[in-house]
């Protein structure tokens, strides 16, 4: 496929994609919502993955997700060249304000990166599992795993589906000054999703799928990536139940 032909391709993905419930919700209202969400926990990540790969000063990282910018951050306080890329306008302009890092508004499923290009692609903090479809979320990691290097590294940092379904508390909280959330399991046991009613009278829905450990681990391993560490948490605590996250670490074929 010639350049206009792949650029026009990516504009029809982009085009489609942009209905979809995450681009609605992703933006200032999110970042209001969730400004609890620090930097310390984003630093936390990053030490473990230093400790754990074969880190070393100008590895190329793409933070997939990158969200307003704190891991990003991180990574580039570590001594690599970090680019971030994210479907959400605002949450870029946000991240802009706290890192260095090139920043690309793109789709996961169509990611305008050269293929085998980079040491390291993450994907953190729950930034997947928000398609209707599997086969979707097997296009995003086939996307990002074909961003890096025989031999380098893939890292996919989800939420824990048992201990999300074994703590959910039924009915609305409270989660911000006149503001509601409530989370649902749905029917078929697939999908967590969250109702949030703001100040205003608007309604936002947030949508995951629930992957467990081992759902993920057979994705990763159909878009070539082998996984070698797997974590519950980001002190490297065992993935095991109850743990609050799944974190994998894998390398690709």
């Amino acid at each position: 496929m010639g350049r206009l032909g792949l650029f026009t391709f990516h504009c029809l993905l982009f085009t489609q994609f942009m209905a979809e419930w995450f681009e609605e919700w992703f933006g200032e209202e999110y970042l209001h919502l969730y400004a609890h969400r620090d930097d310390a926990d984003a630093e936390r990540a990053v030490a473990l993955l230093r400790s754990l790969l074969p880190w070393r000063a100008g590895w190329r990282v793409l933070d997939v997700g990158c969200g307003a910018g704190r891991h990003a951050r991180a990574i580039e306080a570590a001594g690599a060249r970090c680019i971030g890329v994210d479907l959400s306008a605002s949450l870029l302009r946000r991240a802009r304000q706290v890192t260095n890092a090139p920043l690309v508004r793109a789709d996961m499923r169509a990611l305008p990166v050269r293929s085998r290009s980079m040491d390291l692609t993450v994907n953190l903090f729950t930034s997947f599992g928000y398609f209707d479809r599997d086969d979707e979320h097997l296009l995003a990691l086939r996307q990002m795993a074909d961003t890096v290097r025989q031999g380098g590294w893939f890292v996919l940092d989800f939420l824990h589906a048992a201990t999300v379904r074994d703590t959910l508390v039924p009915g609305p909280r409270a989660i911000a000054p006149g503001t509601t959330g409530e989370r649902q399991i749905s029917a078929d046991g697939r999908f967590v999703s969250k109702m949030v009613k703001l100040a205003d009278g608007r309604r936002l829905q947030e949508r995951v799928r629930l992957f467990t450990p081992a759902e993920l681990e057979t994705l990763l391993q159909n878009a070539g990536v082998q996984v070698v560490h797997r974590f519950g948490d980001y002190d490297g605590g065992p993935l095991r139940p109850g743990a609050p996250r799944t974190l994998l670490l894998g390398q690709v074929a």
